[in-house]
């Protein structure tokens, strides 16, 4: 009787202690299956990122049901979360190194942010909307990012003080590419973002820094929320050459 008693008592001491099931896990799973294995997203670390990374978390509780469909969904002012396609096809095209440093432009919910944490040594990222800036960082923080850093400011300028990056990536929409970006990316570094009309859609946009040139490539069309700051105050250019 006494064992069964002991038994017991372990048994109810050991379910105490163990950490209460995902409830999310078979959506993520599916998710990565479905979503992204499925239309040809291939980089296995990025596939188990995104097979990790709480989406849930980074969206309002009244929405977190909808955390793993295919789509973009609205976050605090005005903005939204990329589809989970897109923010793998995005990051999938920067051929990502555990050892690169990447910079983001557009914080929003933290969500890319925290996808490219379980990729590179560094991610830097910027929100030009204090609220979003200061939402997202505790929230990173929150969740065990210890190599992401997050500034309130304006991505248009970059961050001159930790450059050069080995990827920029810019997840608002520009009609044209901010030159200080340019300057603060590595030789042999990669720049990804949508280009084009900031009202429609835009063109997702590569571009591969070699010698001080620039080799680019369309990707396809996307829409995004546009960059808001001094991008609006400068005159639309042609990709560099």
């Amino acid at each position: 009787m006494k064992s069964t008693l002991l038994l017991s008592a372990l048994l109810v001491a050991t379910a105490l202690e163990a950490p209460a099931a995902d409830p999310f896990q078979t959506m993520r799973q599916t998710m990565v299956e479905r979503d992204l294995k499925g239309r040809g997203i291939s980089d296995q670390r990025l596939l188990a990122a995104m097979g990790r990374v709480p989406r849930h978390l980074y969206v309002a509780e009244g929405l977190q049901a909808q955390a793993y469909a295919d789509h973009p969904l609205p976050i605090a002012e005005g903005q939204t979360i990329s589809q989970p396609y897109v923010v793998a096809m995005m990051t999938e095209t920067l051929r990502l190194q555990p050892s690169d440093r990447v910079l983001e432009i557009g914080t929003g919910s933290g969500y890319q942010a925290a996808v490219l944490a379980e990729l590179v040594r560094e991610v830097f990222t910027m929100e030009i909307r204090k609220p979003l800036a200061e939402t997202a960082e505790q929230r990173l923080r929150d969740l065990g990012y210890r190599n992401v850093r997050v500034r309130y400011g304006d991505g248009y300028y970059g961050w001159e003080d930790a450059a050069p990056f080995d990827a920029i990536m810019v997840t608002a929409a520009a009609n044209h590419i901010p030159p200080p970006l340019l300057k603060q990316l590595k030789d042999g570094g990669r720049l990804i973002l949508p280009l084009g009309s900031t009202v429609f859609s835009q063109t997702l946009t590569l571009l591969t820094k070699t010698g001080g040139r620039f080799q680019t490539e369309q990707l396809g069309a996307v829409a995004f929320v546009p960059m808001t700051g001094a991008v609006r105050d400068r005159p639309q250019s042609s990709p560099p050459h």
